[in-house]
């Protein structure tokens, strides 16, 4: 379905990776209408100068002025939503998606719906605070939420997941400037990344009973985009009960692909698609699982979640294609 007028939308922390990926999507969202992009530090300056492949898209300026708008997403560091929310007064009837980790979590006592669309659609249609999730959390999830409903997750799960340099946000540090990150590898944060709370959470919630050990080990990769996850743990199901649990799972999730062969990285680069692969070795499932940590895991969701808030059809805006070479 197509609504009778655009949705008003302004991003609020505009200069950064994830706000340019939701100018690229929303430009040309025939549901949309962009008010403005806000940023502290670019005022006044073209949206161009910063997200240089919008020139001929937009002739829009950055500002420090926040306009009345049916949705405002929030594309501010972590820790910075929060005190952008709790100085700034928005509308009760203005919708808000956060793209930052401020909210995800319900231990925390908010009032955010956690916007995953494969585990929590019903809920993301009747939201109006939404949390996106994180990149990892989103990979992982998608690669666990199947075996999570049928209770199935009842041994220690081992993950091992690499993601491109732009998880790691636009500002330089010294792990992502090229000279270091280019023909190199590293792991950060073994064990304790933070996304393992919200993954918990949400696994834990899908299966209605005690979790196992998650092991996470997160890879700092040499490339600019996306994320792949390995993921492993002992099993008694057969090879035909775990595919059919994944297939079945997904059947009415328009971006999770479940695929019987070996997937690439890049076919869902560029694109807000999944690509889940289960296979049962020996004794164990075997889980790969791959997204564009930008999109799927960060702005192509939260316009998903949009599009669901305002009863569009989910895809809309987001059948984006991937570039195999």
């Amino acid at each position: 379905m197509s609504l009778d007028h655009k949705i008003s939308v302004g991003i609020v922390g505009g200069a950064g990776y994830t706000a340019g990926e939701l100018m690229r999507i929303l430009i040309n969202h025939i549901d949309v209408d962009i008010q403005f992009l806000q940023s502290d530090s670019q005022v006044g300056k073209p949206i161009t100068t910063i997200h240089k492949d919008l020139v001929g898209d937009t002739e829009m300026i950055f500002t420090d002025q926040l306009l009345p708008v049916d949705v405002l997403f929030l594309c501010r560091g972590h820790g910075a939503s929060k005190a952008f929310l709790e100085k700034t007064p928005i509308s009760a009837d203005t919708k808000i998606i956060d793209l930052s980790h401020d909210y995800r979590l319900k231990s925390k006592g908010n009032d955010f719906v956690y916007g995953l669309p494969e585990a929590y659609r019903n809920e993301i249609t009747n939201a109006n605070k939404l949390a996106n999730p994180g990149c990892f959390a989103t990979c992982i999830q998608l690669g666990l939420l199947p075996l999570a409903k049928k209770g199935k997750l009842n041994d220690s799960v081992h993950v091992t997941a690499i993601t491109g340099s732009t998880g790691a946000g636009q500002s330089l540090s010294e792990t992502s400037h090229f000279s270091w990150r280019n023909n190199n590898v590293s792991v950060y944060k073994p064990f304790n990344h933070q996304h393992l709370d919200e993954i918990r959470q949400t696994l834990g919630d899908v299966q209605h009973e005690q979790l196992p050990e998650i092991n996470f080990i997160p890879v700092r990769g040499n490339f600019t985009r996306g994320i792949f996850a390995s993921i492993y743990l002992n099993s008694d199901l057969t090879p035909d009960e775990v595919n059919y649990i994944f297939i079945d799972y997904y059947k009415d999730h328009p971006f999770v692909n479940v695929t019987n062969e070996n997937p690439d990285m890049k076919q869902v680069v560029g694109t807000n698609k999944a690509l889940v692969r289960v296979q049962k070795i020996e004794n164990k499932v075997f889980v790969t699982c791959m997204i564009d940590n930008l999109i799927k895991g960060a702005s192509g969701q939260a316009v998903q979640n949009m599009n669901l808030m305002f009863g569009l059809e989910e895809t809309s805006g987001l059948r984006l294609k991937s570039i195999g070479f």
